[in-house]
């Protein structure tokens, strides 16, 4: 038998975590989906204006008790904007403007309009009770992953933050068991292939195989970190060489696969370099 150090029982804590936040992120996906879905077909104006807001909590309390656009109007814009400004100090009068311009926009009503105030509310609340145990879960892993001596590492990466660090804890741990960046790559499903029939050769794609919690851990990372200039600047190399977006962020997530193997090799914070310009 061997000895279990601290890491080990980190690691084995945050793969449940993990996992049940990856539950709870698809629940809240389904749900938003099934709300979206209603509103587009009975108010597509007002889907315009709170469905890519739905992750806020001021946008699912504002559906839980007005659900359907009478509803709305009746509540007032002066109302509304009072009400959900402990939630959102910086964006409820704007957000309110959004939605009563939305309102405006649409003159014809839809049958059926009106059960909205009745079928919105229930899923409005799942999806807020969904964000609210993702928080909670999200302040546990954070207190596990402080815990972790790899924590400070990854974080340190441009783009990591506390589920994504968790994510690579989880799927490769201190990376020892890879001999090499490119071997790491090709496990993430990030080393970029062509298509080739005779003569003719396809642009490059990601390979379908690999790991997908790892392989879509490290695209979002990149995706987040084009506000470091480092990165934003290998970004746009890739654009001026024809890269379409696709394309140059996978380039970018295997670049940040060779330096997140040297930095678990060296065990050595991120350390960013003056970019040359493209």
């Amino acid at each position: 038998m061997r000895s279990l150090e601290l890491a080990d029982e980190i690691t084995a804590e945050l793969t449940v975590l993990v996992g049940f936040d990856q539950d709870l992120a698809a629940e809240a996906t389904r749900t938003s989906n099934r709300i979206r879905g209603l509103l587009t077909q009975f108010h597509p104006s007002l889907e315009r204006v709170l469905g890519p807001r739905l992750d806020h909590q001021a946008v699912t309390w504002l559906l839980e008790r007005h659900g359907s656009p009478a509803a709305l109007r009746k509540a007032g814009r002066r109302r509304l904007v009072e009400l959900i400004r402990p939630k959102a100090p910086r964006m409820a009068t704007r957000l309110i403007d959004d939605v009563f311009a939305a309102l405006d926009e649409q003159t014809v009503v839809v049958p059926g309009t009106g059960t909205l105030d009745i079928v919105i509310p229930s899923p409005a609340r799942s999806l807020a009770a969904v964000h609210e145990q993702r928080r909670a879960l999200e302040a546990q892993i954070n207190e596990l992953l402080e815990a972790h001596p790899l924590s400070q590492v990854l974080t340190s990466l441009p783009g990591v933050g506390v589920r994504t660090a968790a994510v690579l804890l989880v799927t490769i741990g201190d990376g020892g068991s890879f001999p090499s960046a490119a071997h790491l790559a090709s496990y993430a499903g990030l080393a970029p292939a062509t298509k080739s029939s005779g003569t003719s050769i396809h642009g490059e794609h990601a390979p379908r195989g690999g790991n997908r919690q790892l392989k879509r851990a490290m695209s979002l990372s990149a995706f987040a970190a084009l506000h470091d200039p480092a990165s934003r600047t290998y970004y746009d190399r890739c654009r001026t060489r024809g890269k379409t977006h696709t394309q140059a962020l996978l380039r970018l997530a295997r670049h940040r696969i060779s330096v997140l193997f040297a930095m678990f090799r060296d065990g050595t914070f991120y350390e960013p370099r003056t970019p040359r310009h493209a």
